[in-house]
């Protein structure tokens, strides 16, 4: 294809937005530095002359859309800005399953193949439905959408390996199960209500199917040394592109010593 023509086919393609909006009162990952904006000049302030607004930031890397990055977990791993542009973009698909789960609920991967067409070396982007619980929304709710959100079941991360995805997104609180990570300790009661519904689903309980030397944080910790990272928080246009595959990217901060980033998520249809 001559350049004219791929500008041309470009300039008629339609955007996507897969990005939660950024503000001080989006809150961060539990226990993570939340965002602060603050004018350091402005305006009027400058002497002689029209002046100009300027701001400082402070902020963890995990508040609002942001991606994980390998040293997040994984110590000798690589640098968001160690990363190429070429892991970051590619064809993808939007997996919707908002009408099948809940609460505490658990994904496998039969339950998304169901739903979509998925490939090798995928992005991969999850569409729960939790992101209508998030800060911007309506029905918004910070427990629930931190700490009730669905997960993958026990053969998710292992069949993530074998997709070889380019990396995953998820448009709730975390890539993994809440209860596979502190929040589990952190709130016992909502730990008792998701071990209650998987006696009552699978006949187990939490420990026996997801025993915390394998699991805990298993999205983070087995994944990010093969260097299939994810993406969280994420919303936007989603349920605009359900079941759909398109070209899809990432655009993280080109940081070389950032464990993570806070990035804008887009994908492209003609």
């Amino acid at each position: 294809m001559k350049p004219e023509q791929f500008i041309k086919m470009l300039s008629g393609a339609k955007i996507y937005d897969l990005t939660q909006p950024l503000s001080v009162h989006t809150p961060p990952w539990p226990s993570y530095i939340p965002l602060s904006v603050q004018y350091f000049k402005r305006i009027a302030g400058a002497h002689m002359g029209q002046g100009a607004n300027g701001q400082v930031i402070t902020t963890s890397n995990h508040v609002g859309t942001h991606m994980d990055g390998e040293i997040h977990f994984h110590a000798c791993g690589r640098s968001i800005g160690q990363v190429s542009m070429k892991e970051w973009v590619g064809p993808g698909v939007v997996v919707d399953i908002s009408k099948d789960v809940g609460d505490y609920d658990l994904y496998e991967p039969e339950l998304l193949m169901k739903r979509a067409d998925i490939r090798k070396g995928d992005v991969l982007i999850i569409n729960t439905g939790y992101h209508r619980y998030a800060w911007d929304q309506p029905g918004a709710d910070e427990v629930r959408y931190f700490v009730k959100h669905p997960g993958p079941g026990p053969k998710f991360y292992k069949w993530a390996l074998d997709m070889k995805f380019k990396w995953i997104g998820v448009d709730c609180g975390s890539a993994d199960h809440p209860m596979n990570t502190i929040i589990r300790n952190w709130h016992p009661k909502s730990f008792a209500a998701a071990e209650q519904k998987l006696k009552d689903n699978y006949g187990k309980g939490w420990d026996e199917m997801f025993p915390q030397d394998e699991y805990y944080q298993v999205m983070h910790i087995k994944l990010f040394p093969k260097h299939i990272v994810h993406a969280e928080n994420l919303g936007g246009d989603i349920e605009k592109l359900n079941n759909k595959r398109a070209w899809i990217g990432c655009f993280p901060l080109r940081g070389m010593e950032l464990e993570s980033s806070m990035c804008r998520i887009v994908a492209f249809l003609p």
